[in-house]
């Protein structure tokens, strides 16, 4: 017997079931109904708007803080280290108030942008750097080579990174320079394992195969065949590494641990706990520097957020064309 004439005579006998007892034909419908149907690409269209509002919200106010610190001087109304009277509550003149020594608080607010965000990249830079070459060598050698370098990561994350931060920040001499490769060089494992998981994926695929076959070098197939795939898995922890580089910053310079030359958020939240801030409920003193640290990171955070579900809308996508 045929597929065709089976599957007639299937129907045929179903049809007959159900004319003879109505109450099944009731129960198939209600079985038919509670079946679980695939969202069609337009359902994930509608669910990604909202978070692509959100992810267009992020990108207009990271764009905000990034001109803040290329070109400080357009909206700052002062130099950061212009003095005025000290303690002076927020007026005309000084639209956040000065603090102790009379710097205005909105020029050093501009100002601090600069520095905790060149904290922020350039630690994410470090870290992303270190996290893509071990894993895409751990992922793409394998062997003993895959489990010296995942062993080493496994070391590296369960070293508890605040306090050891703490302690250099204590014993060394505080600076940028030295916090930036400490923050990188203590925060690079996430990456490496996520760029591994992924260089053991492509590695098998046809292309990198075919280029292996032709006899291209090792370094020439992971730095033109499998590095541009990665963007997508290592643009969001670039992000995310800015994002923790940034609060890491406040968080020490909040300690004293930083350079107090260098006017940062977290060194303002600092001297405003430490200089009476606090103690006269200045309010315009501490709470701009926290709401600014605050929004930044959330926006970065956002535009990490909005990049991998631009990934799945595309994977959807795909499928339902498929």
């Amino acid at each position: 017997m045929s597929l065709e004439a089976a599957h007639s005579e299937s129907s045929c006998i179903t049809e007959a079931c159900t004319e003879e007892h109505p109450e099944k034909q009731l129960e198939n419908s209600d079985f038919i109904l509670k079946l679980p149907l695939k969202p069609p690409f337009n359902y994930y269209r509608k669910q990604g708007s909202f978070l692509g509002q959100l992810n267009y919200g992020g990108i207009f106010l990271f764009a905000l803080f990034l001109f803040m610190a290329l070109f400080p001087s357009l909206l700052a109304p002062y130099a950061p280290y212009d003095r005025f009277t000290p303690y002076e509550e927020p007026s005309g003149q000084h639209l956040l108030g000065t603090n102790d020594i009379g710097n205005d608080i909105l020029s050093e607010l501009v100002y601090g942008a600069k520095v905790s965000l060149t904290v922020g990249f350039a630690a994410a830079l470090v870290s992303t750097l270190i996290g893509t070459i071990l894993g895409l060598c751990s992922g793409y050698f394998r062997g003993a080579v895959d489990e010296l370098l995942m062993g080493f990561t496994d070391i590296v994350l369960i070293i508890p990174k605040i306090p050891l931060i703490i302690v250099l920040g204590a014993y060394l001499q505080p600076s940028i320079w030295i916090l930036v490769p400490v923050l990188g060089l203590l925060s690079w494992e996430s990456t490496a394992r996520v760029t591994r998981s992924k260089t053991l994926q492509l590695r098998e695929a046809g292309y990198v195969k075919s280029a292996r076959c032709m006899g291209f070098s090792s370094r020439h197939i992971m730095c033109s065949d499998i590095l541009p795939n990665l963007y997508h898995v290592l643009l969001p922890k670039f992000m995310l590494a800015t994002a923790s580089a940034m609060i890491s910053e406040a968080s020490l310079s909040f300690l004293g641990l930083s350079d107090v030359s260098m006017k940062s958020w977290g060194t303002m939240l600092s001297f405003a706990f430490s200089r009476g801030g606090f103690i006269r409920d200045m309010w315009w003193w501490y709470l701009p520097p926290g709401i600014c640290i605050t929004l930044c990171v959330i926006s970065i955070a956002l535009i990490g957020f909005g990049i991998e579900t631009k990934k799945e809308e595309y994977a959807a996508g795909g499928e339902d064309a498929v």
